[in-house]
């Protein structure tokens, strides 16, 4: 495999299944609101735990800047990521998203998720 290969259709039984969710879900770095969201989608993914990813609009951008940092997903494609960023507070590539996500997992353009271990999450029912 290559980078940039897609593994859909040679890994049989793998799947990446995306879920919207209208429960209401913020997301706080070191007590600033980043995200916050009402139309989130659980990405639900083989070998992996489900990860929530926000629509960019929910998002806000004054404090994350992009990095030159990627990584690639044979399901999902090559992921770009933000540094969060707020007075003396630095949190590196916390926020990823797929700008040009595989055909199979299309409805990612335009979300984007953060690593769940180094955000405050808040949900409501």
């Amino acid at each position: 495999m290559t980078r940039g290969e897609s593994l859909y259709g040679k890994v049989p039984g793998y799947r990446v299944d995306l879920e919207p969710s209208s429960t209401r879900v913020r997301v706080r770095v070191h007590g600033e609101v980043i995200a916050d969201s009402e139309r989130t989608l659980i990405v639900r993914e083989t070998k992996h735990d489900p990860v929530v990813y926000f629509p960019s609009e929910d998002v806000r951008f004054d404090h994350l800047e992009p990095t030159s940092h990627t990584t690639f997903c044979p399901f999902k494609g090559e992921a770009s990521y933000w540094t969060f960023r707020a007075g003396d507070h630095l949190e590196e590539n916390l926020v990823w998203s797929y700008p040009a996500p595989f055909e199979q997992v299309a409805g990612l353009t335009d979300y984007l998720s953060f690593y769940p271990d180094r955000v405050d999450w808040e949900r409501e029912s």
